[in-house]
């Protein structure tokens, strides 16, 4: 099979993991036309006693600010920063591996949202937990009390709590459900009821933090904004061959402190994020602990989505991870290390005792630095294994 027909296979399977990502994302959608269970609940309860304001943040800046921004700033930092020390060697090449870092930007981004909606979307549904402002959605009819009783003992003893549930409420529909979507506070799309009319939006924790903390990894990873640490590793982009030079002077030489200006460009937007999540609680639509929860699961897909498609940021030099080989496109199968042949020729080398990579640090004993064999990694005590480990690590 020639190179064609291979890198056809190849493109296929990068368009099947788009349409992947879009159908999570869907089935998160249809989460949020089901109707939530609706927990019973105690109308003295001052925790849900709350008013029902209008939402600080609207509808069109969140999508602004946590979808349209992130995807419009990877758009042009992966066309316009430079990246690598060693530029293309044709202006074809350097075309090519911009469109590749473009993918993979909108790739991460892509996951890290369809993941945070899908997960928010079917455990609002499942879980039901009331909103600090469903009392002001219910509007309880103290009338009903015997009929909508759930729980508790409020008649047998004094000041005895009684648990009612939904059917103690004058209003229904989706302003009542609503009411029912507190935990977690993510990226689900709902109806507001603003002065007579009603709107379709989106919950903003999750989302926020998924879009604004994948946007600040990205930009960290693209500008080289890292905490200073001596023996930081550096790759070229279509190796990973580490390129070191062998520590020598004292600690305090090996490493010095990005500029101070570059900390602004990921802190902005996890200000924001903070700021959109921040609103939810003082808008009395999600208690405290739904915001810090649901940020922490923003944060958790923000880094697999950006982890998934990028080397770390310490030692990728700004680059995302290179393309499946297409051998193995759409299937890795046993015995083989990873989606990448090179990774298993690398391990070949080393049982064979081939000359390895460039590494920092000399071996234990050996008194000096630069490249070496294995005959040198057997003199240290080290296996292949734990070279490989090491390497990755």
């Amino acid at each position: 099979m020639g190179r064609a027909a291979f890198s056809i296979i190849l493109v296929s399977s990068y368009i099947i993991d788009w349409i992947v990502l879009i159908a999570i994302a869907g089935i998160g959608a249809a989460f949020s036309q089901i109707a939530p269970r609706k927990r019973p609940f105690d109308i003295t309860d001052r925790a849900i006693s709350y008013p029902l304001e209008p939402e600080t943040v609207t509808n069109t800046v969140l999508i602004l600010v946590t979808l349209l921004v992130p995807a419009a700033i990877v758009l042009v930092g992966s066309l316009f920063i430079p990246t690598g020390a060693k530029p293309p060697s044709s202006t074809s090449a350097s075309l090519k591996r911009k469109l590749w870092e473009w993918n993979t930007g909108w790739m991460g981004l892509a996951l890290a949202y369809s993941i945070a909606f899908i997960v928010t979307n079917g455990a609002k549904e499942v879980l039901g937990k009331p909103r600090p402002n469903l009392l002001a959605r219910c509007n309880p009819d103290v009338t009903r009390q015997a009929e909508a009783t759930a729980g508790g003992i409020g008649g047998q003893i004094e000041e005895g709590i009684t648990m009612f549930d939904w059917r103690i409420c004058r209003n229904t529909g989706s302003l009542l459900d609503e009411g029912f979507r507190s935990f977690p506070s993510g990226h689900s799309s709902r109806k507001l009821l603003s002065s007579g009319c009603t709107a379709r939006r989106f919950n903003e924790e999750t989302v926020a933090f998924a879009g604004l903390v994948y946007l600040a990894l990205w930009l960290c990873a693209k500008l080289g904004i890292a905490i200073p640490m001596a023996g930081t590793q550096n790759t070229s982009p279509t190796s990973l061959v580490v390129k070191e030079h062998r520590d020598s002077g004292p600690l305090r030489t090996r490493a010095a402190a990005a500029p101070t200006y570059l900390i602004l460009f990921p802190l902005v937007p996890i200000g924001a994020a903070i700021y959109i999540s921040s609103t939810r609680y003082s808008d009395f639509w999600h208690h405290g602990f739904d915001v810090f929860v649901s940020a922490g699961l923003g944060i958790l897909t923000a880094w697999l989505g950006f982890r998934w498609y990028h080397i770390p940021i310490r030692q990728g030099g700004g680059w995302a991870w290179a393309p499946r080989s297409p051998r193995r496109a759409y299937w890795k199968g046993p015995g083989r290390l990873a989606y990448t042949e090179n990774q298993d020729q690398e391990a070949k080398d080393l049982e064979q005792g081939g000359i390895v990579r460039r590494e920092t640090f000399p071996p234990p004993g050996s008194g000096r630095g630069g490249s070496y064999e294995m005959n040198d990694l057997q003199a240290a005590g080290q296996s292949p294994t734990d070279f490989i480990a090491h390497e990755r690590s």
